[in-house]
């Protein structure tokens, strides 16, 4: 069994607010969270976050290409290099291959 957070009914970036029903956050206080967890750990930076779990900018290297390999995110299937969640490709498709035969 693993030990993953739970909804608690109060805000998980610690401000005592109530939220509603399944909720970890307050609206919009997921990135005041993901802000401070950044500046405390890593000076601030995605990049030296990314770094610091073997992640950089090299195909080898790359995060996106990662959430492909584990079947969690998915390539656009027209080759341009896009990737992301089904509905994000959904999105992607409709908005710059719409025109395209």
């Amino acid at each position: 069994m693993t030990d993953t957070a739970q909804p608690t009914g109060h805000c998980y970036c610690g401000c005592g607010k109530e939220t509603g029903y399944g909720r970890y956050f307050a609206a919009g206080h997921d990135k005041t969270a993901e802000a401070a967890f950044l500046a405390i750990h890593h000076s601030g930076s995605v990049a030296q976050m990314l770094h610091a779990h073997g992640y950089g900018p090299n195909e080898d290297t790359s995060v996106t290409k990662a959430a492909v390999d584990k079947g969690i995110w998915e390539e656009c299937p027209r080759d341009c290099g896009y990737r992301g969640t089904r509905e994000s490709i959904n999105s992607h498709l409709n908005r710059h291959h719409r025109t395209e035969q």
